[in-house]
């Protein structure tokens, strides 16, 4: 009778044997790109490595799913010295003050075909703020992940509101992160 109960429980319920997979996040090979108009249209970019975190997906099961990520500001590279000297400046990310940006997921909504849409909250400068990250998962079921992601952000909803002038509000953000070879326990 337990037996037949059993195998039922596995026919109505599939989602009950999914199993979530937990990767970390390979520093070396990650990296999130900045980009943003400034001057009336010059393309503008910087980018932060050293990024640290974890994925967790479940191929059967969305709810499971959860991405956690930390951005160390101190490796922001920028196209030039002085662009990487003010942006890290309390004109805008103020480095040493806030050493970390945070992404941490909330929802992970499968939406086909390999693709996601990630709700999430940003925090930059100790202020959090929703954010909805639109990714692609390049096979999902893999020893090794490859996520890249794309989001767009206002900088002065962050308290970055200088040169406001000179320099787009909006900032596009795109996210390549590659996982270890296999998953974590």
């Amino acid at each position: 009778m337990l037996r037949r109960l059993l195998i039922l429980l596995i026919l109505v319920c599939p989602w009950a044997l999914a199993v979530p997979q937990s990767y970390i996040i390979d520093t070396n090979n990650t990296t999130i790109r900045l980009s943003w108009h400034a001057f009336g249209g010059i393309l503008s970019w910087a980018t932060f490595s050293g990024v640290t975190g974890a994925v967790t997906l479940n191929p059967e099961n969305d709810v499971d799913d959860h991405i956690h990520v930390t951005i160390p500001v101190a490796t922001l590279v920028a196209s030039n010295k002085l662009l990487t000297w003010q942006l890290k400046s309390d004109m805008f990310f103020e480095s040493e003050r806030y050493p970390t940006i945070e992404f941490i997921s909330s929802r992970v909504v499968a939406q086909g075909d390999g693709r996601f849409r990630v709700f999430g909250t940003l925090t930059v400068r100790n202020i959090a703020r929703p954010v909805i990250l639109e990714a692609v998962v390049k096979d999902p079921h893999a020893q090794a992940l490859t996520l890249d992601a794309t989001t767009a952000i206002s900088r002065a909803s962050y308290g970055m509101d200088k040169f406001a002038l000179v320099v787009d509000d909006r900032i596009a953000i795109a996210i390549a992160i590659k996982t270890n070879d296999v998953p974590s326990s």
